[in-house]
């Protein structure tokens, strides 16, 4: 599932679509949230929705799924990690999660929305360690505001590559963010530089 079927079912069902994808991500719905988001962008590209709705509905998809994951957390204790997350693969990054909030306490849910499968652990165990909630809305809903912004953006400059760009963010983490949005950024603004060029010799 990518691109094309949301696409499809933005078609067919609008904004919502991609506020229920980014709602049910925190458990484990198999389409990366960075690929939402970015599609989200690609729609207000062109003009299939609104870019201000679009991206307000997609943050609110995005702080929904981060106090479901919470609540579900707080509410039923480790054994939902154990439901949900028994696989052995999902072990280290469990004991990376628990290391990371050990670590940093709370600025680990600012780290951690940045690191792929981690950011859908942390909302749970900071639930099962009984963080205040303000604390973690605070924390979190900040850290999902920023990450939303910047994929977001992407999409909207770069929607013929989400793909690509998602597998390279999925393999390589933190560091490919980085050198992403450097060359966004360079790349956005090469445009604008030869426009006023021309403009000049005009």
């Amino acid at each position: 599932m990518g691109v094309e079927q949301l696409l499809s079912w933005v078609s067919a069902y609008g904004y919502w679509a991609l506020f229920f994808c980014l709602w049910l991500g925190i458990v484990g719905l198999p389409i990366p949230d960075e690929v939402i988001v970015m599609t989200s962008g690609l729609t207000s590209s062109l003009n299939l929705l609104k870019p201000i709705p679009a991206f307000l509905l997609i943050y609110v998809g995005v702080i929904s799924g981060l106090t479901l994951g919470y609540i579900i957390g707080r509410a039923l204790g480790v054994t939902v990690l154990d439901r949900l997350f028994h696989k052995e693969k999902w072990q280290k990054y469990r004991k990376r999660s628990e290391q990371l909030i050990q670590r940093y306490g709370s600025y680990a849910l600012c780290l951690g929305y940045f690191l792929p499968i981690i950011r859908h652990l942390l909302p749970y165990l900071v639930g099962i360690h009984r963080m205040p909630y303000y604390q973690y809305a605070l924390f979190s809903y900040t850290a999902g505001l920023v990450w939303t912004g910047l994929f977001y953006w992407l999409g909207y400059q770069f929607g013929h590559s989400i793909d690509f760009i998602a597998q390279i963010i999925q393999k390589w983490g933190m560091i490919a963010l980085g050198i992403i949005m450097l060359l966004a950024i360079l790349f956005s603004f090469v445009p604008k530089t030869q426009i006023k060029k021309e403009a000049k010799k005009g």
